[in-house]
């Protein structure tokens, strides 16, 4: 990986001045300079993926976040480039200092981000943009500092021992780019499921302060004066005070923020392997609410009204297998078990920690009813899209029979070969880039393929009046994929909580309702009507279902939803 030390071309003046006076042999100190290049490049790129999950978490719409966080973060690393020329003259004092305070701000970038979305995202006005300028703001200082880096590395190995300038960019942006790969990867299966963003990120600046002084104060510090010396050695050292300091607060500051997101009411918080989980009430007589990464999934006021006017519409018919696509909160089987005669409900949750909650919280598993009690129940953790690639189509000889379990681990032999009388996409918003493929023509497509002969789909689509382009596009979609459909929604109460990435849009003046598309094989769009004997609802009447039934907009359409050309 490392060229040999080729020699410049005769009649070269070195920019460098005088060889550095080093404590060890010049093989030695080329390699610990490349070793700190190496680290330095994992530190980076660690701070950079921290500031595309957390903004995709508080802000939403991933593409748009990493997009803005790369190119902001590219062109400020030219920058830095360009800036870091004046510091050449002083590459070891200049350097440290980058460190220190690269270290400095990427290392509270995310717990000065989450402050900024918990305590003034809510404001509206000027301030509900603040996340996103504090996200820009940090791009462009993070990117400036990582640019200043590589001409002072240079500087500092071509002080060692002079070497032509291609050898020299080839050994240092091979131990850089190698770094990046360790730091990528440290990011999402160590740093993140092990010590959390906040803890993670303060833990990266550590290291980052901690080789960029040990290389400088250790390798180069003869070039330095004695007051120079002293005073990166303070700064360095008051960079880690900080740095440890809020690592030991860093559990007070999460329930802080995490109070004044959700209020003082929160009962549990966890983060599983997909997602954060936060319950709120349901103890002495308060309403129960349930959000996933931010967004409220389950309100207690009124998720009823929700759960009603998904679920029943769609019951009209036969109804003995029935597949709910999420809905890991057993909300949706708790409306499908009310009907007699279901004999099979298959529930594809991709996150297992969900199903835990909601099988053993006691608030949690009262208000589904204990669905997961019910051996007609079966679960299976796995990817929705993927799940569907892989069950067998209706029809289809079925070889493997059902296990008969109520949790398993997403093979498609379970569910059968008859097709499913009924398919409920109980899913996040189709405006979240995570979800956007579980809105495409290929998932409905995969879902028409499940569907027994006469079979109905409902889908969850999102707010009509405040998105009504993200509804219609859901309808338009599932058209593509050759189902007839029916949409329509129903109203409910404003929880009073803008969540995910509307918190921090402020607080939208448009009724709070529901939109839903009830689809089916054929020419005509299903009924929009409540199955004859079935349950007594609370909420939901067939004359307010037909009140709330959409006509599709005058100018048509919006184009459908693929994988390749996502339109949400």
């Amino acid at each position: 990986m490392i060229d040999p030390h080729a020699p410049a071309p005769p009649g070269t003046p070195p920019s460098w001045g005088t060889p550095a006076r080093l404590p060890v042999r010049p093989g030695t100190g080329r390699f610990l300079v490349l070793a700190c290049v190496f680290v330095c490049a994992a530190c980076g790129l660690v701070y950079e993926l921290e500031l595309v999950a957390l903004a995709s978490y508080l802000i939403g719409d991933s593409v748009t976040q990493a997009s803005v966080v790369l190119s902001v973060m590219v062109f400020a690393m030219g920058v830095g480039s360009l800036a870091a020329k004046r510091l050449r003259w002083h590459a070891a004092a200049g350097f440290a200092a980058v460190e220190a305070a690269l270290a400095l701000v990427g290392g509270c970038s995310a717990m000065a981000l989450y402050a900024v979305f918990a305590w003034t995202g809510g404001w509206g006005g000027l301030w509900a943009a603040g996340p996103r300028c504090l996200l820009v703001a940090f791009s462009l200082a993070i990117g400036l500092l990582i640019g200043a880096e590589v001409p002072l590395l240079m500087e500092l190995i071509q002080r060692i021992r002079r070497q032509d300038a291609g050898g020299a960019v080839a050994d240092l942006f091979a131990a850089d780019y190698v770094g990046a790969l360790v730091g990528g990867l440290a990011f999402p299966f160590l740093l993140l499921p092990f010590l959390g963003q906040l803890t993670g990120t303060l833990l990266t600046g550590t290291v980052n302060v901690v080789a960029g002084g040990a290389l400088v104060l250790g390798l180069f510090r003869r070039d330095l004066s004695r007051r120079a010396r002293w005073t990166l050695l303070v700064a360095g050292v008051t960079v880690l005070g900080l740095l440890a300091s809020a690592a030991v607060l860093v559990g007070d500051f999460e329930r802080a923020a995490r109070h004044a997101v959700y209020g003082a009411d929160v009962r549990v918080a966890l983060q599983t392997d997909v997602q954060e989980i936060v319950l709120t009430g349901g103890t002495h007589g308060r309403p129960l609410d349930l959000f996933l990464d931010g967004r409220l999934r389950v309100g207690g006021h009124d998720e009823r009204r929700y759960h009603e006017a998904l679920v029943h519409p769609a019951m009209t018919g036969p109804h003995a297998r029935v597949l709910i696509l999420g809905g890991g909160d057993g909300m949706a089987a708790r409306e499908v078990l009310r009907h007699p005669g279901v004999d099979r409900v298959d529930i594809v949750e991709l996150d297992a920690g969900l199903v835990r909650l909601a099988r053993h919280d006691p608030a949690l598993a009262a208000l589904n009813g204990h669905v997961y009690d019910d051996t007609r129940v079966h679960v299976h953790t796995a990817d929705a899209f993927h799940w569907l690639r892989e069950a067998p189509r209706a029809g289809d000889s079925d070889s493997s029979g059902s296990s008969g379990s109520s949790d398993s681990s997403g093979s498609s032999g379970s569910s059968g070969s008859s097709g499913y009388d009924v398919v409920i996409a109980d899913l996040p918003d189709p405006g979240i880039t995570a979800s956007t493929k579980l809105y495409s023509e290929e998932f409905y497509g995969l879902v028409r393929r499940a569907l027994a002969p006469g079979g109905r789909l409902a889908v969850h689509a999102g707010p009509v009046q405040a998105r009504p382009h993200a509804f219609w596009t859901v309808a338009a979609t599932i058209r593509a994929a050759g189902l007839a459909t029916t949409p329509y929604r129903v109203l409910g109460r404003d929880a009073g909580f803008a969540p995910g990435p509307d918190r921090s849009a402020g607080e939208s003046r448009a009724p709070h309702d529901w939109g839903f598309v009830l689809a089916t094989a054929g020419r005509r769009g299903p009924p929009l009507r409540l199955p004859a004997g079935g349950p007594r609802l609370r909420t939901l009447t067939e004359e307010g279902l037909e009140r709330d039934a959409l006509k599709a907009p005058a100018a048509g359409l919006p184009p459908p939803s693929t994988l390749v050309h996502p339109r949400y």
